[in-house]
């Protein structure tokens, strides 16, 4: 284990200090470890850290129970997230309260090319299952990963469905890696390990609390390119996690259901208001979402042949179907920002990627 995990898991222990606080502390000190050992006065300097937010950090002693996460991980083969970490999902990096530490236990990537998350209600109907059932199934010849929250109903059966089409499939905790929930999903859960895997910010003997949900909810907003609400009532987690991911400039679709079925009033709702695509196979979300697989697209090679070393470099971190800020981009590279910005300007002439609002870049194709 990296030695300087024990001040990042002791980071998120801190009482009066969150996620976005957090950042900020990093930022200022330099590493998670600098900020245990940094004076109080300069504490203060550090936006949005006040009396009582130093007193926190500088009289904080409980070092104890990162030790034993660091036990619990190195016994179970737990790989941690750290927010600057190249591995930190990218997608989940750019909203503003993300985790600062992420515990996982799989083995796909949580920067796959295609993520899709999929929620509903925890009363499906037969109607319901059979649609998202349909949906998976198409979804065989894309690479996507199905993100969904473990939970009861459409969530499962999301899961369940990715597993026998053989796609990966990654389910977010609203607890510890230790306290699997609900308890009857565990077997599910053990084969998703091997076929995607399970996430979660809360340490390993943390229960499932109602407050964590809808935590648990923005990570599946945020970590996938499109959302599918598949039934629900219009109050509920599902449409906290469309509002979210719709907040988070995310493709929502929602399946439509029969008028007057509580469980059809989220969806319709959404459609109805603009707030989702209105969705009915995996062959519609490849299409709208271009997950197309192109044979007769120019091999990469070829692109490359008019680039050099360096904006190869650049041009190969920009993803397709989602955006990365430039911050990332600077993060991951040796260059000084004049030169990233002149790279960047130069991939743009190129017709090669393009700018987005708030300095984010992604490719025209």
């Amino acid at each position: 284990m990296p030695s300087d995990l024990l001040y990042k898991i002791a980071l998120t222990h801190i009482p009066k200090i969150g996620a976005i606080l957090a950042r900020e502390l990093v930022a200022h000190c330099g590493s998670a470890a600098a900020i245990f050992s940094e004076r109080r006065s300069n504490l203060l300097k550090v936006p949005g850290v006040g009396n009582a937010a130093a007193a926190s950090i500088s009289g904080f002693r409980n070092f104890e129970r990162a030790e034993r996460e660091i036990e619990f991980i190195e016994k179970h083969s737990i790989k941690p997230l750290f927010y600057l970490d190249d591995d930190y999902p990218f997608r989940l990096s750019r909203i503003r309260d993300a985790p600062v530490i992420l515990y996982y236990k799989g083995s796909s990537d949580l920067n796959a090319t295609q993520v899709v998350g999929v929620v509903g209600t925890r009363k499906p109907s037969e109607y319901g299952l059979g649609v998202l059932s349909n949906l998976i199934e198409e979804l065989q010849v894309t690479d996507a990963l199905v993100i969904s929250g473990l939970a009861y109903g459409i969530d499962i059966a999301a899961h369940r469905a990715a597993l026998k089409c053989g796609l990966t499939t990654v389910g977010v905790l609203g607890s510890g890696l230790n306290r699997i929930y609900p308890s009857q999903h565990r077997n599910t859960a053990r084969r998703m390990i091997d076929q995607g895997g399970l996430l979660t910010e809360f340490g390993h003997d943390v229960k499932a609390d109602r407050e964590h949900f809808p935590m648990r909810n923005r990570i599946i907003a945020g970590i996938c390119d499109a959302l599918v609400v598949v039934e629900s009532d219009q109050r509920g987690g599902s449409m906290i996690t469309a509002d979210l991911a719709n907040g988070y400039h995310k493709d929502v679709f929602a399946v439509p259901g029969r008028v007057g079925e509580k469980t059809s009033r989220g969806p319709n709702f959404l459609i109805q208001s603009n707030r989702a695509h209105l969705l009915t196979s995996g062959q519609e979300l490849i299409k709208m979402m271009n997950w197309q697989k192109n044979e007769s697209r120019p091999p990469q090679l070829e692109i490359f042949q008019n680039l050099d070393d360096q904006e190869e470099a650049i041009y190969a971190q920009i993803p397709r179907q989602d955006a990365v800020s430039i911050d990332l981009l600077f993060r991951s590279s040796s260059l000084s920002p004049s030169q990233l910005a002149g790279i960047l300007l130069n991939l743009e002439f190129k017709g090669l990627i393009r700018t987005l609002p708030g300095k984010l870049y992604r490719r025209c194709s």
